[in-house]
């Protein structure tokens, strides 16, 4: 049982941490594309931004399972 809830725990945690990431950093990524690449809404910009908020959220994934595997 408490192998459960830890497994449940991290998935909980883990999809936590990637909404309130994305919604803190929502903004901030947002005016960084539109420095770089000029108005937010072209296609390319949007498609680096998906890529980026992706790979963070892979990244945040992979680390917050292995600490619960760890945990086990």
């Amino acid at each position: 049982m408490k192998k459960d809830i830890i497994e449940k725990l991290a998935a909980l945690i883990t999809a936590a941490f990637g909404l309130v990431a994305a919604l803190a950093w929502n903004d901030t990524i947002k005016a960084i594309f539109k420095a770089v690449f000029g108005e937010a809404s072209s296609l390319t910009a949007m498609i680096i931004y998906a890529v980026v908020v992706t790979i963070i959220a892979v990244v945040a994934t992979i680390w917050i399972a292995k600490a619960a595997e760890k945990a086990k």
